[in-house]
Formats: structure tokens, C-alpha cells, sequence
């Protein structure tokens, strides 16, 4: 069996070789990411593999089906950038990839700490040799209330990180997770809002969440509130952000992932003109840390990915459970 796998990087390619001896595949590998005009790179495949930065839309995927094309995995937790309705009605089965929680969360708590000790200014003033502490001052994470707003395997890893910081660990979720119940006290959404001094985001997207917070949502929360973001930039409406910077009602931002991001993370463009105002803008912020969506980007997790990408498709090729599958076919 052949599968095409795009937007390979570097560090995917001993793992991608790892995996296509293991399986008794071929692969075709390219670091492009998917788009109609290069769908031909997956002629004569059973199955293709992406990474994310590529809308796989109705035509797309209708390419893809047309030259034989029949699997489909995203090497990523995170499906939004997938069709998951049309590949569904064209018989196209779909898999994403699974990870080990605490890369995220680790991450995730390491931004707090950032933005609640002004780590980025710090940095800054002592890379021209200003170490001053006038506007440094910061606060002390058992002091705060942290709202978690999703609690599956990375939110009740942040619980369980957090927990021995002593801070008061509120969480909000439409399904109770019975492992972060001894960690946290659940509350409807607009308490978690109305009482954290951080709040942080572990959900997918969905239609029902995108731009969870808004500027409605943020008048909501305690003047000085710290957002983080480390799930999907699209959760957050970016202007609603920038206006709550400006007025000061939002202290801080700690984002690995921000509305509008496609195109610009996982990329060199130091000598390129760019114009999303809008990204740029919020970037510039003293309190705001932008990262470049790299709070999976450990070894273990890469690993893991890349596993499942190409293990997804050979066992939905040959019939066999695929934990991570996201399509069945139809009856």
C-alpha cells in the first residue's frame, strides 16, 4: 500500500521511515501542504496523511477519492480543517492522532507563569541590558482562582499540574470528567467567567465554541483577567481581544494559538510582508506572549503522531479497531 504524506518536517522523517518499515508501506513524502494543485502527488495511493495547515475541503477530497484514495489521517488532534461531513458521504474513513497529555499541559502552565511574572518584558530589557524592575512586579499563582474550560485529558492534566501550586482550581465542562473531580470544583460557565483570574481553553472546535470568548464573554470576567490559549486560535474572537487589552481589562494573553494564524505559524518570515494587521497588532503587546502553536512540539508527542498517521490508515485499510478513528462507513 501507498500513502501520501504531506507536510512533513524535518524532525518527522526518521519517525515517518520508522513507521513505513514497520507497516510494509510506501510512502510519498513532501513537505507541501495539501492543496487541489498538488493533489496528483497522491496518485496510486490508499491513503494520505496532513498535518493541519491545509483546508481539506468537499473538492479537495473529491480528488483525493477520485485517484483511489480511501484513507485519510490528520497528524494532529485537532480536526476543524477537514470536511468531516462531505469525506463521510464519499466513503472517505478519517483518522486524527493521539497524544500524551502533559506536552500541552506543561506548556500551558509555563504560560501562565509567564504572563503572571511579566517574563516577557523581563526578557526584553535584559537582552539591551536594562535590568530595572519598575512594571515587573508580578503575582503568585497560589493566590488566584484558575478557571479550567474543558476537561478532557489536557484540561485535567493542567488540573493536576496546577494542583500543587495551592491556587483554587474552578472548571467548566458540558461533561463532568470524573478524574478532575477530586481536582476541581465544576461551575456553570458564567461563574468560571465571573471568578478566575485565569482562564484557560482545552477543547476542540467546534461550531458551538468558536469565538467562546467574545467581547460579551470577557465583560464578564474580573478586570486584569489572564487568557490562555492553547488549543485552537478560532475559540477567541481576535478584535474582542485586542479591545480587551486596550482598555486594560485584560492583563495578559498566553497564546500558543490565535484566530487568523494560518499561514504564518510553523514558518520562516523574516523577510516577507504579511497582511494580517490584526495578528501583528496583538503580537506587539507587553503582555501579550504569542508562541507559534508549539505546545504539542515535544518528542514524545511527534512520535506519537506520526504513529498515528500512518498506523491510523493501515489499520482502517486492513479492517482492523482504529482508536483515533473519526468517519465510519456508511451502512
Amino acid at each position: 500500500m501507498k500513502i501520501c504524506v504531506y507536510e512533513a518536517r524535518p524532525d518527522e522523517r526518521a519517525d515517518l521511515e520508522r513507521q513505513a518499515a514497520l507497516h510494509g508501506v510506501e510512502l510519498t513524502v513532501t513537505d507541501a501542504v495539501p492543496t487541489l494543485e498538488n493533489a496528483d502527488l497522491a496518485a496510486g495511493c490508499a491513503g494520505v496523511s496532513t498535518l493541519g495547515q491545509g483546508r481539506l475541503g468537499a473538492a479537495l477530497l473529491d480528488a483525493y477519492y477520485a485517484q483511489g484514495v480511501r484513507y485519510l489521517s490528520t497528524r494532529t488532534v485537532g480536526y476543524d480543517h477537514i470536511d468531516l461531513d462531505h469525506a463521510r458521504a464519499i466513503g472517505l474513513r478519517v483518522c486524527n492522532a493521539s497524544y500524551a497529555p502533559n506536552g500541552v499541559a506543561d506548556f500551558t502552565v509555563m504560560l501562565m507563569l509567564m504572563c503572571l511574572r511579566q517574563y516577557k518584558q523581563a526578557l526584553w530589557r535584559g537582552q539591551v541590558n536594562d535590568f530595572s524592575l519598575g512594571g515587573l512586579q508580578g503575582r503568585e499563582m497560589k493566590d488566584l482562582t484558575v478557571g479550567i474550560i474543558g476537561t478532557g485529558r489536557i484540561g485535567v492534566q493542567v488540573a493536576r499540574n496546577l494542583s500543587g501550586f495551592g491556587c483554587r482550581l474552578l472548571a467548566h465542562d458540558l461533561r463532568p470528567n470524573p478524574a478532575a473531580k477530586e481536582l476541581v470544583d465544576y461551575v456553570d460557565f458564567d461563574t468560571l467567567l465571573a471568578q478566575s483570574d485565569i482562564i484557560t481553553l482545552h477543547m476542540p472546535l467546534l461550531d458551538s465554541n468558536r469565538h467562546l470568548i467574545n467581547r460579551e464573554t470577557i465583560a464578564k470576567m474580573r478586570d486584569g483577567v489572564v487568557i490562555i490559549n492553547c488549543s485552537r486560535g478560532e475559540m477567541a474572537d481576535i478584535e474582542a481581544l485586542i479591545e480587551g487589552i486596550e482598555t486594560g481589562k485584560i492583563g495578559a494573553l498566553g497564546m500558543d494559538t490565535v484566530e487568523g494564524d494560518e499561514g504564518i505559524i510553523h514558518a520562516d518570515h523574516r523577510v516577507d510582508i504579511l497582511p494580517n494587521r490584526n495578528w501583528f497588532y496583538l503580537h506587539q503587546f507587553r503582555n501579550v506572549i504569542m508562541t507559534q502553536h508549539m505546545a504539542f512540539y515535544t518528542d514524545a508527542a511527534v512520535a506519537s503522531m506520526v504513529a498515528c498517521g500512518i498506523g491510523g490508515i493501515c489499520q482502517m485499510a486492513a479492517g482492523e479497531p482504529c482508536p483515533t478513528e473519526l468517519t465510519k462507513p456508511v451502512d
